[in-house]
């Protein structure tokens, strides 16, 4: 079976092939194509996957190529994990939301409107390529802002594009490890949109034992959320919410920090990561050690600022191993296969969520088999969260409606409604920066 990724030359694809050298069962990927416009970077990472496959007999054989057409023909399945832009233009996301007052983070308020709309167009000529190259492939999509872009391409893949996010697995984890549970045999109730999610139960052999963590201030304080958000908040909240929601509940503190750091998130990334790819193209070093060394590095700094401003410490050991590429092989062995899996997915809302409408991707365990992905019925959204999640939604909406139509005014309006962007004025000039900055940005007009 052929697997074409997408950003092939990116830094998190030798995870990817790492989990496919551990599957030797029937039915695996024997075949991998890398595209990526950046041939340097193709180069690098191949080498490291070379490394990686040294003493494996069985290992899929791996090509790479600059060209869209021919690495999407034929494929069974294509994981599209594309940077529009690159780490730079990360960077200017960031640096131009922080100097306006707002979060630049790439998924969450004014930087993730700004990649959003600037991967949207590419993301959905990669859906319309791919239904016309290979129709029978599934998509799963790994490309930032996961649930929007999936959403774009869900309108012309329809139920064949699935998005995924490793984010409300490891807080799955993390929850059952602290209650003594099994995390695989324990089912996550987590509900929202991406990287706006809550966990409302945790149930193992049908028994919720969520209220044992949240009425135990020990247990609250000795896993990350815990200390993120403080055990007195998830009281109030009755739920454990995703990590990504300490930037709406406590926007002010993160900005704050986020404006004191050295450099930005994607500042940080974009010069380690030159420096990984200009050693990785010196034939006399490891490339797999330097991705190795540069790897531990960058997941022990992940989300610093807003550990620094809970005063949270220091990432546990157990999180520092990644995980997307673990539910992207769960997922596609799954359908393959069909072997029968319950995972944390994004896809079409159908009738799970009653406060949106059908075809809005939310987060939310799915049933997975042959026939894809299916979401679970779920209980309605508390009020807080309904709020939120329907004001996001609807800035997502925006930006797809802004990146077809080109106009500049839908724009302005996606980041004026975002909640974490306090001012009409703001996102005027948010959005005259953003296409300064970004040749990507020139179709709006």
């Amino acid at each position: 079976m052929k697997l074409t990724i997408l950003g092939g030359g990116g830094f998190r694809v030798p995870l990817v092939y790492g989990a496919l050298l551990a599957d030797h069962g029937e039915g695996r990927v024997t075949e991998v194509v890398l595209h990526d416009p950046d041939d340097r970077r193709l180069r690098a990472v191949s080498r490291v996957l070379a490394e990686q496959a040294e003493d494996v007999p069985d290992a899929p054989v791996v090509a790479a190529t600059t060209d869209l057409d021919e690495a999407l023909r034929g494929a069974g399945f294509v994981f599209s994990a594309i940077r529009v832009g690159g780490l730079e233009g990360r960077a200017a996301d960031e640096r131009i939301a922080l100097a306006a007052g707002v979060l630049g983070q790439e998924t969450v308020g004014a930087g993730g409107i700004a990649y959003g709309l600037r991967t949207v167009p590419v993301a959905v000529d990669i859906a319309r390529r791919a239904a016309r190259l290979a129709p029978d492939a599934w998509v799963i999509n790994f490309t930032n802002p996961a649930g929007l872009v999936t959403e774009a391409m869900a309108r012309h893949l329809g139920d064949r594009v699935i998005g995924i996010c490793d984010s409300p697995v490891g807080l799955g984890r993390r929850i059952a490890r602290v209650l003594g549970a099994d995390p695989k045999h324990a089912f996550v109730d987590y509900v929202g949109l991406n990287h706006l999610g809550w966990v409302r139960a945790l149930r193992v052999a049908g028994r919720d034992e969520l209220p044992r963590l949240l009425g135990d201030p020990a247990l609250l304080g000795s896993f990350e959320e815990g200390r993120l958000f403080g055990a007195d908040w998830l009281r109030s909240l009755g739920a454990i919410p995703n990590e990504y929601l300490h930037y709406y509940y406590f926007n002010r503190e993160t900005v704050r920090a986020y404006q004191r750091a050295e450099r930005t998130r994607g500042a940080f990334l974009r010069d380690q990561q030159a420096r990984f790819y200009a050693e990785a193209a010196d034939p006399g070093v490891s490339a797999l050690r330097a991705w190795d060394r540069t790897r531990a590095e960058r997941e022990a700094t992940y989300m610093a600022e807003n550990r620094e401003s809970a005063g949270a410490g220091e990432r546990e050991e157990e999180d520092l191993s990644g995980g997307y590429e673990k539910v992207a092989l769960a997922l596609m062995r799954a359908i393959a296969r069909d072997e029968r899996a319950t995972l944390i997915l994004n896809v079409r809302n159908r009738s799970t969520l009653r406060v949106l409408d059908a075809d809005a991707v939310v987060e939310v365990p799915c049933l997975v088999d042959a026939g894809g992905a299916h979401p679970l019925a779920a209980d309605p959204l508390p009020g807080h969260a309904t709020g939120l999640v329907c004001a996001v939604k609807d800035v997502e909406r925006q930006v797809l409606s802004a990146a077809e139509s080109g106009s500049r005014a839908t724009a302005v309006k996606a980041f004026a409604l975002h909640p974490l962007v306090d001012s009409v004025n703001v996102a005027r000039r948010l959005v005259d920066e953003y296409a300064a900055a970004h040749p990507g940005l020139g179709y709006l007009k």
